[in-house]
């Protein structure tokens, strides 16, 4: 995991993310809708709303943008009825691979999910096939504070862990603490620069420079993909190639 980290943290730095932010938001948009659809407006009774719009935060999402999405859920209004799909698969070097979908068309996205893994020679797998090897934790991302304070701070807060990374600080939590691990560390002054729930390997798979690149192939196709939502996967790059593939 530690590799897909830092190459998450590098996109960050290289601005990728904000080249992407208006498919950032379309993606959050359809999750913060379904939510309220499926549990109400009431953020306070829906985690998984809650969860969502704390994402859309860290994202700088306009507080318009967002409630205008948490009505159209909670009305009805939305004309698309989109579903939750997870498939499952190994990508390149044996890497368990999760993505998460929302979906109105089930041919349409399990036909792009099985063509991204086919093009790096990656396989989709049944249900249960990988997910037994992750679990499901709150992650809350810092950039350009103080180690010392912030793990200080985090673990007052009740958080579980604190993962340092060139720079970039991962508090995880337990799923249903990441909303109060936030407030707590917000009113310390520090502000995250993502906040979700997501699934963490329970260990993970060191990629050569030939997998490696494969494998964020991969990981690119399938998060260009408007049905995707989340991606997770085990893989971990060893310093030296993150530096060759920055670089290059």
């Amino acid at each position: 995991m530690a590799g897909h980290s830092k190459w998450a943290n590098i996109k960050i730095r290289k601005g990728a993310q904000d080249a992407k932010r208006g498919k950032i938001f379309t993606k959050l948009i359809r999750e913060i809708t379904t939510a309220a659809r499926l549990g109400g407006a009431d953020l306070s009774a829906n985690a998984r709303l809650r969860g969502a719009v704390l994402a859309a935060r860290a994202q700088n999402m306009p507080k318009d943008t967002m409630e205008k999405a948490i009505k159209r859920g909670a009305g009805g209004l939305d004309q698309a009825n989109y579903e939750e799909v997870r498939y499952e698969g190994y990508g390149p070097g044996g890497v368990a691979v999760i993505v998460q979908t929302l979906t109105d068309n089930f041919n349409r996205t399990v036909a792009d999910v099985r063509h991204a893994f086919t093009k790096v020679a990656g396989n989709l797998g049944t249900t249960g096939c990988v997910s037994y090897l992750f679990d499901s934790k709150g992650e809350l991302i810092y950039q350009n504070c103080d180690e010392e304070s912030l793990m200080e701070a985090a673990l007052e807060a009740g958080a579980e862990d604190v993962v340092a990374s060139d720079g970039t600080f991962e508090v995880i939590t337990a799923p249903d603490e990441l909303h109060r691990v936030q407030e707590i560390l917000a009113q310390a002054g520090f502000n995250p620069v993502r906040a979700e729930l997501t699934m963490r390997p329970q260990n993970s798979v060191t990629l050569d420079e030939r997998q490696a690149i494969s494998m964020l192939k991969l990981m690119d196709m399938l998060e260009d993909n408007d049905d995707v939502q989340k991606v997770y996967a085990n893989f971990e790059i060893p310093d030296e190639i993150l530096e060759t593939l920055e670089n290059g």
